[in-house]
This record gives C-alpha cells, structure tokens and sequence, in this order.
C-alpha cells in the first residue's frame, strides 16, 4: 500500500519542483520591457517625449536615443519644454501602446535655434550616434525631454523607452517548497516498515482447549442446575441490559444536545449599531478644499541648481568683458542697466584712468534668494551673494525675455549699510508684481521709481516724506545743494534732473506683503553759464578729460546711471518706501 503511495508522491513532487525552477529560468518574463517609437515616423527640427511616456510609478526609466549624426538632449519643466518649441514642427512622443510608443506630429517651423545651452534646461546631453538617458524628474511637477540636432536638421525619432517589467513568476518558489516537501514525504514511505498482527502462541492455544474440556465436564454434571442457572441469569442479563438502557446517557438529538449559537444567544457580531465609530465628516480630519488645491503656488521657475549654473556663466562672461573693458564681450549675459553702466565705465575709464573699474558680479556664495514663480515672461530672478571682492553684499537681478533667450544680467546692486534685505522663502517661488497697479503696496512699483526720481530732483517736494532717509539719498541731495551752494558757481544755471527709465523696472512680492522693486534713474547734471560773458570752467576736473576742453561757453550735460533697490510696504503698515541698495555710474559728459 505504502508504495502505491510513494511513487505518485515523487512524481508529482518532483514536477512540480521542475516546474517552479522553469520559471526562475528560461519561462522567467524579461526583466524590463521595451517601447520604441514606429519605424518611418515623420519628423521635424524637434522631437518632444512627454511625461505620459514615462510608465506610471516607474523610477528606472531610460530613453535610448540614435541619431547618425550629433544630438542633443535637453530635460526641462513640460511648460517651458512647450515654450521653447512654440510653433516649430515636432514629434511628440505622448504615451505607450501596446505595440509601442504613441506619438503625433505637428506641423509647423522647419527650423529653431539650437537648444544646447539653455537655461531652461535642468540637465542636458549633447551626444554622437546614441545615448541612453535614465529617466529622472529633477523635482516635482511634470517633466518633458528634448530632442534636437542643430536645428536645422530633423531631430532624432529613433527613440525607445525601456522601464522594469511588473510581470512576476510568484508561484515559482511556493512550487519549489512544495513540491520538495512531497518528495520528501515519498521518500519517507518507501523506508517506512509496516506493523506486524499479534498471533496467539501454541502453547496458549494447547491451554484453552484443555480449559473449554474441563467446563464441558463440569457441565454434564451440573445437569438441569446448570439449565435453570442459565434461565435466571439470562433474565438477569436482560434486566441489567434493561437497566443499562435505561442509565445510559441520552445520545445527541435535536430536542437534548446543548444549543448552538444562534442570532438571539451568540456571543453580539459587530453591527452598524454596535461597532467602533468610524470618522464621519463631523469628526474625521478637515480634507483641502478643491479651490485650495487648484490655487496651490507655483513652483520656481528655475531650480537651485540651474540658478548656480546660470549666475556661473553671468558672473564668467561680465569677468571677461571687464577684463577687456570691451562692452561687446558683455553682450551674450547682460542687459537693461548692467549693460549701461558697465559700457559707459569701460567709455569713460578709456578717457579718464582716475574712474574706478566697476564692482565684480560674484557668483557664489548666494546668500539669498527671490525666485519668480510666474511661467510667463519676461521672468525675473534676484540672487543676494557676496564674494572676497564685494565690500558689500550684492543683489543680482536676472531676467530671461523670452523661452529662447537665456537670462541676462539686468542690474548688479550693492546693498546700502544698514539694511536688510528679504529672507529667502527657501525652495517656494515668490509672484512678480505688477508694475502699475499693485492693490496692497503703499505705492505701485512704477509709482515708487518715479517717486525716488522726484525727490531726487526736488527733495523739498512732494516725496519729501516718502522715503525713510538713506545713505544713497543723502549722498545725492547734498553733492548738489553744495554745487548750487559753491560760489563759483554764482555765474552759471544748474539743474539736476532725475527720471525713471521704466523698461528697466521689476518688481517681486516678499512674504510679508511688501514688494521689492529694482529700477533705474537717468540723472543729467547741467551747468550752463548765465551771461555771455560767462563760462564754466573744466579744468582739472573728470569733465576735462572727457571733452578735451578746460572750459566751455555753452555749457557742459553731464550724464549719470543710478540702478535703485527699494523696499515698498504694504499700504496698511503705514511705513515708509526703504532704499536698500544703490550703484552710480559716470555715463559721459557732452559740451552743448
């Protein structure tokens, strides 16, 4: 019996373990699955991969790209991805299908500029023939990847997307267990001795013949005895079977055996009634409002690591152009009142070594910063850093004109002793303000700059009381009430004159409600003899370098750049506009 066990055991023990270590082997799935964009699909100057190609949930992505010829590829925020594309013709690579990757194609420009260098990029890679990327959002939000030659060129479609396979071979060790415990099991019944019958011995046997003789013996002689004892005792036999009967304990029916447990005696099940509260809309945790969710902040428009980058390249490029003094070294990186300044500096030092070179842009270390969350443009970007060439922190304020421009160095301000300037709100984007209408501000940003021009000009005006008093205002204001006071100036008409320049201006919201506001002021100094008669001397003076003349009888315009950071408050706070931070610049000195 036990064999016709066993065998069967071994076999199916032994099947079931082949079967278990066929798919750890050659029936095991692949380890990653493959999607490739279509052979023969059109294409364009650019290639666009979606997130939506990217397997949901999936962290080891990779995107092998072959091109015959060089390539980039570009990661960047699905926003600023779509930006820069604007209406060039493309492929897009929206999604996976079943027999690869889904795509479209858009008609449009057959040529863009090329897209390496960018500083919408948060990574890129310029390769020749192929490359394979590993898929990995730099942060959160939605992320799109770039595919381009020189722009000119159509951008690589030979495009695959692998990610790891899902699909398992679950019940491949449970077969291997189970199938070694039947094995086992068989094994175990083949050495397994079966139990011998116990069988009475002769001599037993020669006994119990020899005691049934006796009792028959005895018997014959008990007679008619023996009959009726046997009568009686079968009577007593039955009485006590009887009685036995009758003693015994009931058996199990359904009228005696114990109750089972039933709705009315079991132990209570949990009810709707009876169980433990679950949270109720009363008293479960308060949910975001969908209004909450929809208006969330945005996120940065440049990461940490692309301002790094970026301010490198800035502060690499302005370094050589000053080392040059040659403004059109400045002009990949710089823009705005960076640009104006550090031109006229170079202009004017060629004519008057007395004049100061200007102050380093410093890349590192950033002390601060403000970052724009605003995905429109012109976007805006202020870094606070401070290296062992600045005395003074310094704020840098970068703006980007379009998703095809990289950003420029609009102004290099250093700040004024004595103040502060916004903490930074971290990893958070802060809003750009509106320049002409800011609900909230003591003053709309526009308004402020063409405040501070006004009480530079006139400081007994009417923004006599719109600023708290500064080092940069003060400096202004008494160089010239003591040129109008000196009285050798008695024979010549002197005006000063201060106006905003608005393109210039920008403006970003601080945590507090306030704004911070960096603009420019034109300042033209005039000097113009009264009478005839009259003239205004040079000599000895910067002006005399600049214009080769000792004096002048018509009267001399000599022109100043004032790049401004200014705090402005909320209008409920009561305070007053805070100047921050200022640099000056001898733009030129002209004769009339």
């Amino acid at each position: 019996m036990r064999f016709k066990i066993a065998v069967p055991a071994l076999v199916i023990g032994v099947l079931l373990m082949l079967v278990g270590i066929a798919q750890l082997t050659f029936l095991s799935p692949s380890e990653t699955v493959t999607a490739s964009v279509p052979a023969g699909t059109e294409s364009g100057p650019v290639t666009v991969i979606d997130a939506g190609a990217k397997e949901p949930g999936a962290d080891d992505v990779d995107i092998t790209v072959r091109s015959e010829g060089t390539f980039t590829l570009a990661v960047g925020r699905a926003s600023d991805v779509d930006a820069w594309v604007g209406d060039a013709a493309h492929l897009r690579v929206t999604g996976i299908e079943e027999d690869g990757l889904q795509t479209t194609f858009t008609d449009g420009e057959q040529t863009v500029p090329d897209p390496s260098g960018s500083d919408l990029w948060t990574s890129e890679e310029t390769a020749e023939g192929s490359v394979t990327h590993r898929w990995l959002d730099p942060a959160d939000g939605d992320w799109s990847i770039l595919l381009a030659s020189d722009g000119e060129n159509p951008a690589p479609t030979n495009v695959s997307i692998t990610w790891p396979n899902d699909e398992t071979t679950v019940w491949a060790v449970p077969l291997i267990v189970i199938g070694a415990l039947i094995v086992l099991i068989g094994i175990a019944l083949f050495f397994r001795k079966p139990k011998r019958e116990r069988r009475p011995t002769v001599e037993g046997s020669r006994a119990h013949q020899r005691a049934l003789e006796a009792r028959n013996k005895q018997g014959r002689k008990g007679g008619a005895q023996f009959s009726v004892a046997v009568v009686v005792m079968g009577l007593t036999a039955s009485g006590l079977s009887a009685a036995h009967a009758t003693t015994s304990e009931p058996s199990p029916s359904p009228a005696t055996s114990e109750p089972s447990p039933s709705p009315a005696t079991s132990e209570p099940s949990p009810s709707p009634a009876t169980s433990e509260p679950s949270p109720s809309p009363a008293t479960s945790e308060p949910s975001p409002s969908p209004a909450a969710e929809e208006t969330g902040d945005q996120p940065p428009v440049v990461l940490e690591s692309q301002l790094e980058r970026i301010l490198a390249s800035v502060a690499t490029v302005v370094a050589e152009g000053d080392a040059a003094a040659d403004a059109d070294l400045l002009a990949p990186r710089t823009a705005e009142a960076a640009l104006a300044l550090r031109t006229a500096n170079y202009a004017v030092r060629a004519d008057a070594s007395e004049i100061p070179e200007p102050t380093p842009v410093a890349a590192e270390p950033i002390l601060t910063t403000m970052i724009s969350s605003d995905p429109s443009w012109p976007r805006t970007v202020v870094a606070l850093t401070q290296s062992e060439d600045n005395p003074v922190p310094q704020a840098l304020v970068l703006v980007q004109a379009d998703p095809r421009s990289n950003y420029q160095l609009s102004a290099a301000i250093q700040m004024l002793p004595g103040t502060t300037f916004p903490s930074s709100e971290g990893s958070a984007g802060v809003a750009q303000v509106p320049l002409d209408n800011a609900p909230g501000l003591a003053y709309a940003p526009q308004t402020a700059m063409n405040a501070i021009a006004d009480f530079l000009s006139e400081p007994d005006g009417d923004n006599a009381d719109t600023f708290e008093e500064n080092s940069f205002a003060e400096a202004i204001t008494s160089f010239q009430s003591d040129v109008v006071a000196d009285p050798d100036n008695d024979s010549a008409d002197i005006t000063f004159v201060h106006a905003s320049e608005p393109d210039y201006t920008h403006a970003l919201a601080t945590g507090d409600g306030g704004a911070m506001v960096f603009g420019y002021l034109n300042h033209t100094y005039s000097s113009v003899p009264r009478g005839s008669r009259d003239s205004i001397d040079l000599d000895g003076t910067v002006y005399e370098s600049l214009t080769g003349e000792t004096s002048t009888d018509e009267g001399i315009d000599v022109r100043y750049g004032e790049a401004v950071m200014m705090y402005i408050p909320t209008e409920e706070s009561g305070e007053r506009v805070r100047v921050v931070g200022a640099a000056q610049q001898l733009l030129s000195a002209e004769l009339r």
